[in-house]
């Protein structure tokens, strides 16, 4: 009944809800710095409902069973992560043996699902949308598994997401160190590519090829597809924290020092928004298997030599 309860209150209704939360937040900020307005707090999930209203197109080019299950993939990776994370952060001794590496995985399958549905729905631009965040996830996928191996190493080789919150209790968060902070920064860069967000938007360029592997989707199938996105916003600066800040301890004052950590994550997100412009895939490629994959290479060495 604790795993149910787990799965559906933390994994899912709770993720969601900071996930809009997140999302109208950066909206927000983001309308501010362009001398707008901005929407109001419900705005995101108003958009959920109505999308959730309208009808389901599929095109008759698409290949119907893969076109329809590709969202609910996405989203059901993200519930599970969301509830693997949440039950390590509250209670450190719920972890399993390599229960990162399955982090890691399923932090993947969003991206995935989201080329199968590109790819399956028919559509030219939706293709090459989908080839374009293939590329960009072969680009991020190894600085970030770099970055995460710099904690493992600072914890002493634990491949437990418990056994890392643990070492962090006792010694101080991974960042306070050289190789900690310097996988920080690698991991913040490849969590805005993950997100989709500028400088790596360019698989859903809106200004280039519309929608790009979501073009064809409309109704309850985009809707889920914006969900993922939603929670993915509070996902993965919550993995971030848990591998870097301490996780997000609910004792007291600790709750509200956590709160603070997670929307400091999401203004550096939002500030890396709004203040570049966005690159071609050829550039992040370059700049993933180039600059990043060698800092995140460094900070792995550091982290070796203790520092």
């Amino acid at each position: 009944m604790n795993y149910l309860m787990t799965f559906f209150v933390f994994g899912f209704l709770l993720t969601a809800m900071a996930g809009l939360i997140a999302s109208w937040i950066d909206r927000k900020v983001t309308a501010r710095i362009q001398y707008r307005v901005g929407p109001p707090l419900l705005q995101p999930l108003i958009d959920l409902v109505k999308l959730s209203g309208k009808e389901f197109l599929i095109p008759q080019t698409a290949a119907r069973t893969t076109f329809l299950i590709a969202p609910l993939m996405g989203l059901s990776s993200v519930i599970l992560v969301s509830t693997l994370l949440w039950m390590n952060d509250l209670h450190f001794g719920e972890s399993f043996l390599g229960d990162l590496i399955a982090a890691i995985y399923l932090f993947a399958i969003p991206s995935i699902s989201i080329m199968i549905g590109g790819f399956a729905s028919g559509n030219p631009l939706a293709s090459l949308g989908a080839s374009r965040e293939m590329k960009l996830v072969l680009s991020y996928e190894l600085p970030f598994v770099l970055a995460v191996m710099v904690a493992v190493i600072k914890s002493g080789f634990a491949i437990r997401i418990g056994d890392i919150l643990m070492f962090q209790a006792h010694h101080g968060a991974v960042v306070g160190s050289l190789s900690g902070f310097l996988a920080f920064l690698v991991a913040i860069f490849c969590v805005q590519a993950k997100l989709g967000l500028v400088p790596f938007d360019m698989p859903e360029a809106e200004t280039e090829i519309v929608s790009g592997p979501l073009l064809e989707y409309s109704g309850p199938g985009l809707a889920i597809y914006k969900l993922m996105k939603n929670m993915l916003l509070f996902v993965l600066p919550f993995f971030v924290m848990i591998l870097f800040l301490g996780g997000w301890s609910f004792n007291g004052g600790a709750l509200w020092w956590g709160l603070l950590k997670y929307i400091g994550l999401v203004a550096l997100i939002t500030v890396i928004r709004n203040t570049n412009a966005r690159l071609r895939i050829d550039q992040a490629m370059r700049f993933f298997w180039g600059i990043l994959t060698q800092l995140a290479a460094i900070s792995v060495l550091l982290a070796l030599m203790g520092k």
